[in-house]
């Protein structure tokens, strides 16, 4: 019965996904159902008045957007875990394909729009690209100082090959001004190229053509921006996200390779970041013993120690009392003790040091908590390892050690330097009193979300970004999403460096601004962009935006793939970051760490993503003023 029961909940939890994918599909193709229904009414009374439950529901949406935000998270993320065939949009496509739907049926039958304040947008990007910052930071300046020359050549090779193909593409065809920087913005998904090209226009660098007023050449500008930013956008996901598996690489495989290689080896959690307070395995165990050696009589639990400096008495229990190490108690004939130490130091040497080993639970009730100590100004900076476990090491054992935010090799003859960071593991007591010696502060892993912290390294990243300087008429500024990653990867590239900067952001709460970040960003650009689709239907032209917008954004980061992988001979993973990062993607970076199932490719982003973003401003600029 039990078997039958653990089969039918397995069962039942992986067969819901598919079921729940295609109810929301249907529930897509109802809402196209009932427009037309809704259509033929409204076209039959000659208004264009919400008619029916369609037009009702989508009026309600219009009129209370939050409803509209958190329906397209909740369609959109099961409709993009939807497989065919093995492939699946993702969560954040998901989002950006029932927020259009939405938008567009709206729009297009009854004249509805959104109208959502763009800070909304603005807050959850650089909520999410804050979050990002400080998932990579850590491995930020190591990728930097590893592949840094790579990352800025890949973006190069992005950013100049898209121009070249939109730009001449537009040309070969025939296509009006102002089509070649909307489709550059839109398919680079940059929309302050259409800022700089308008100022182009309004500044005289470009001339109007003859029969053309300013008027048309702006819309040419949106029209091209609409289709191709929303293709690119769907399509960019889905290039970088299977790029490795394209070329016969195991994405998962190549982000273990990558972690190891930028983490020096070493597995353990870098201080700041989660999971540095996890105990997970040790060597280490509590025995208990019954105290049957009288030369252990009238000893001191420290007295031990510097006897036995590989293990530690943690507990005394004597009749009904249970007495604490931190008391340093005196040993007496019976006394039963818990012992911490290594396992096979307490097995081979327990009862021949102690007496018999018995079963007191009492005595081996020891909670255990595991810190970061950052070794400040103290005399024990010089000497090894093992001289400073038995003057300081009582009831702690030594988990990893990092030097400059990198884990190296703790070993007996290691000698510690002034700026290492210890993580410790033992009862609080121990650590803190190791802390107190080695002049530092314990710190451990809690659900603190550090709002005042966040929100003055967000203030500090969007003045930063938001600061321009303008050259020859273009404005030049890094911008407010990545100021605020920047800032997040210093936060975080601190703490690994100096814990005392911050103990680690809990992973939960990382987490969860980085999904709801990208994904209400995505839903609020969705209601804004779907209604310009339909205006941008006319005749053949469509189908160029199409294609060149599609080649545009998909070709430049194939050839920087083609690159990295052939000639660099780069990490599938990582490279598929940097190609996200040249490409200005955030959404396909979120793919590639969805189908790798980590964060390392994101090391390779920044360099390419701050590069690029200046980049493709000069080049929108040049696209506007040649056309």
């Amino acid at each position: 019965m039990k078997r039958r029961l653990e089969s039918c909940n397995k069962i039942t939890s992986t067969a819901w996904r598919p079921l729940l994918g295609m109810g929301i599909v249907a529930f897509l193709a109802m809402i196209i159902i009932f427009g037309a229904v809704d259509a033929q009414a409204a076209a039959a009374s000659e208004t264009q008045e919400p008619h029916g439950i369609l037009g009702f529901l989508l009026n309600y949406l219009a009129t209370n957007p939050f409803s509209y935000l958190f329906i397209a998270l909740a369609l959109g993320y099961p409709l993009g875990r939807v497989k065919f065939k093995g492939i699946n949009l993702g969560t954040t496509a998901g989002v950006l394909v029932v927020g259009i739907i939405i938008a567009l049926t709206a729009s297009a039958l009854y004249g509805i729009t959104f109208d959502i304040p763009g800070l909304v947008e603005d807050i959850f990007l650089m909520l999410f690209m804050y979050a990002l910052g400080m998932r990579v930071g850590p491995q930020f300046f190591s990728g930097l100082a590893r592949g840094g020359l790579d990352f800025v050549v890949i973006g190069l090779i992005v950013v100049f090959s898209n121009f070249l193909i939109v730009f001449f593409g537009c040309k070969l065809v025939g296509l009006d001004p102002g089509f070649a920087a909307g489709i550059i913005s839109g398919s680079y998904t940059v929309t302050a190229v259409m800022g700089v090209a308008q100022s182009a226009i309004t500044s005289g660098a470009f001339k109007v053509p003859a029969g053309m007023t300013a008027d048309m050449v702006g819309a040419n500008m949106a029209a091209g921006y609409a289709v191709s930013y929303v293709l690119s956008s769907v399509f960019i996901i889905l290039l970088v996200k299977y790029l490795p598996a394209m070329f016969g690489q195991d994405p998962v495989k190549a982000a273990k390779e990558a972690e190891a290689s930028f983490g020096g080896g070493d597995t353990s959690a870098l201080p700041g970041t989660a999971g540095a307070s996890i105990l997970g395995f040790t060597g280490e165990q509590i025995r208990s013993y019954k105290v049957e050696h009288e030369e252990l009589a009238g000893q001191s639990v420290q007295d031990l120690f510097h006897k036995y400096p590989h293990a530690a008495v943690l507990k005394v229990v004597r009749g009904d009392q249970v007495l604490d190490a931190k008391d340093n108690p005196t040993l007496q004939m019976g006394d039963i003790i818990g012992v911490g130490g290594r396992y096979g130091d307490l097995i081979s040497k327990g009862a021949e040091v102690v007496g018999t080993e018995v079963d007191e639970p009492r005595a081996r009730r020891v909670d255990i908590e595991v810190a970061d100590i950052h070794i400040g100004k103290t005399e024990y900076a010089g000497k090894t390892l093992e001289e400073l476990g038995k003057e300081i090491g009582f009831g702690v054992y030594l988990k990893a050690m990092f030097r400059t935010g990198t884990a190296i090799p703790h070993l007996p003859k290691t000698v510690v330097e002034k700026g290492d960071v210890l993580r410790l593991a033992g009862p609080a007591w121990c650590v803190n009193q190791a802390a107190k010696a080695l002049k530092g502060v314990p710190m451990v892993e809690s659900a603190y979300t550090e709002v005042a912290f966040m929100s003055v390294a967000l203030a500090v990243g969007f003045i930063v970004g938001h600061f321009s300087v303008t050259i020859g008429g273009i404005p030049f500024a890094l911008g407010t999403s990545a100021g605020c990653m920047l800032m997040g990867i210093l936060v975080s590239w601190l703490r690994t460096r100096n814990p005392d900067f911050g103990g680690p952001t809990s992973e939960g709460a990382r987490a969860f601004l980085n999904d709801i970040g990208l994904s209400m960003f995505v839903a609020v650009l969705a209601a804004g962009v779907g209604p310009k689709i339909l205006s941008s239907f006319q005749g053949t032209v469509v189908i160029w935006i199409a294609l060149i917008g599609l080649a545009g954004a998909l070709i430049p980061p194939f050839l920087a793939w083609l690159y990295g992988y052939y000639i660099r001979k780069m990490n599938p993973v990582i490279l598929a970051g940097a190609c996200a990062g040249g490409r200005n993607s955030t959404p396909a970076l979120n793919g590639i760490q969805d189908s790798s199932g980590s964060a390392i490719s994101a090391v390779a982003y920044p360099v390419p993503y701050a590069l690029t973003s200046a980049v493709v401003l000069i080049l929108g600029y040049m696209a506007m003023v040649f056309s």
